[in-house]
């Protein structure tokens, strides 16, 4: 569903790559997580994966089309919610329901039922009519989540998608997430918190200083590092 074959990329100084030749799958029916500290690389390699950056070196395909050479068509298969949602601040939640339905030609009459039933579960159903301007950041963050389950997406890749959500929003993504891939779709999700990590990814990827220095499942982590520890302990290890 989605594969990044040696991908690299640098910023200003071409000695120090932010990206340094990266390759990992992302199976169907898979949740896959992806860590690191900060500056590791890992809002860098999301955004080459959503076509917001174009990797100096390397590959990204989803679901078998190549992103940088049809653009237009990868997007097809994605959704993408970023940590901090930029959305239009003056029109009113439904109506920036509507324009990402328009985007991605979801039929009205599913559109309509898709609309109602996320709005429910991220209980915002009654600002859907208020300016996106008036919401808070965890409202706008569920905007973002509705609008990008929308048309059901192949692939549905978060940056750190649990900021700014209650604890009841959080349950419900964790639910969706899982029933996303229990139709044999894929979620790519980049976090901190590692416990959520551990218990809910079906494989999770460490990035440290722009490579990939772990990918696997949690017992095949643990196999590798030698350790029964909890992933935060290993990933503490492994990234000193």
């Amino acid at each position: 569903m989605l594969k990044l074959q040696q991908v690299s990329k640098t910023y200003g100084n071409k000695n120090i790559k932010a990206v340094d030749n990266i390759s990992f799958e992302v199976n169907p029916g898979e949740i896959f997580g992806f860590v690191g500290p900060n500056g590791a690389g890992k809002t860098t390699t999301i955004k080459m994966m959503v076509s917001l950056l174009k990797p100096d070196t390397g590959k990204i395909f989803i679901n078998g089309i190549d992103n940088q050479e049809n653009i237009l068509e990868a997007k097809k298969q994605f959704s993408y919610v970023p940590d901090n949602p930029e959305l239009f601040e003056k029109i009113k939640g439904l109506e920036y329901l509507k324009f990402m339905a328009d985007v991605y030609e979801v039929p009205t009459t599913e559109r309509q039922k898709l609309i109602e039933k996320y709005l429910d579960i991220f209980e915002i159903k009654e600002a859907v009519n208020d300016p996106i301007g008036s919401y808070s950041h965890g409202m706008k963050q569920k905007l973002a989540l509705v609008g990008a389950l929308i048309h059901n997406p192949e692939v549905f890749i978060l940056d750190e998608p649990m900021v700014g959500l209650d604890p009841k929003a959080s349950f419900e993504l964790k639910k969706i997430m899982r029933e996303h891939c229990d139709q044999g779709k894929s979620v790519f999700f980049s976090t901190h918190v590692l416990d959520v990590a551990e218990k809910i990814c079906d494989r999770i990827a460490i990035i440290n200083k722009g490579k990939i220095i772990e990918v696997g499942t949690m017992d095949e982590i643990r196999a590798k590092a030698g350790s029964h520890e909890s992933l935060e302990n290993i990933f503490l290890e492994l990234t000193e």
